[in-house]
């Protein structure tokens, strides 16, 4: 049952095994506050990906450890609300049934088939557990050996009504990569009624409410514009944009992202 910080052995065939205990995920992003119409860029920031619930007795703390990451300027945390806890009694507000196939999927492309909430994924390669913090610094290091976050720096502005999202040109050696722009709530609290967090108010931060494909990334330079309101709504306050490889249904490694305000 979640919540109950203990957990079976998970399986390494490949299959996805639900681990009954709340972990977090980790991502590594390339990005800055943006002034308005002005464009973020700065060195590489370390994406953390939570996937939590509120349906998960074990979540709360990492999702206020996640609102600690935010002051943080060398992360971009987002939270990533799933579903499949909703029967325990309370259905999450803020769950998208795509964040549930993000997090199997990752299990799926690892080979680990290991699926639990509070889970970070770092730079969409290394899980962890989503309320250690010391465990999210040891994988940000860790994937960044591996080549994570080694893309160019991703460039996002917004200005006459309108997203723009550069990437430079690359390495011809790096692997092609799809760019994904998400919108973000930066601060939603939920007061919870039932389930196994009753009677809690929690607040999550940096919340996942729209995924956008803006296209595929070979190494050249490209530039992607939509009109901003084809981003707005549902809350969404701020963005961030993945540059990553693999594909939504077997994401792998992050070569970069950005994070900005969307004013």
């Amino acid at each position: 049952m979640a919540g109950t910080g203990e957990a079976d052995p998970a399986c390494n065939d490949g299959k996805i095994v639900m681990v009954p205990r709340c972990f977090a995920y980790v991502v590594v992003v390339v990005c800055s506050s943006l002034a308005p119409h002005a464009a973020a860029q700065a060195e590489p920031r370390a994406v953390v990906e939570l996937f939590t619930s509120q349906g998960c007795s074990s979540c709360p703390a990492a999702d206020k450890l996640l609102g600690e990451l935010t002051a943080d300027h060398s992360l971009v945390p987002i939270s990533v609300p799933i579903d499949y806890w909703d029967y325990l009694g309370w259905k999450d507000t803020l769950a998208d049934p795509r964040n549930t196939a993000r997090q199997k999927a990752y299990a799926q492309t690892r080979g680990d088939g290991q699926v639990y909430t509070p889970q970070v994924v770092v730079n969409g390669s290394v899980h962890v557990l989503g309320s250690d913090r010391n465990a999210i610094e040891a994988a940000i290091a860790k994937s960044r050996k591996n080549g994570a976050m080694s893309a160019p720096p991703v460039m996002l502005s917004f200005a006459d009504g309108q997203v723009k999202v550069t990437i430079p040109e690359g390495s011809p050696a790096r692997p092609a990569a799809e760019v994904w722009l998400c919108g973000l709530t930066t601060a939603a609290t939920v007061a919870i009624g039932r389930g196994e967090n009753k009677g809690r108010t929690v607040t999550y931060h940096n919340v996942v409410r729209k995924w956008i494909k803006l296209g595929d990334w070979n190494g050249k330079e490209h530039t992607w514009t939509i009109p901003l309101p084809t981003l707005k709504g549902d809350e969404v306050d701020e963005a961030a944009v993945l540059l990553q490889t693999g594909t939504m249904d077997k994401p792998k490694t992050i070569l970069g992202a950005t994070l900005a305000a969307i004013h």
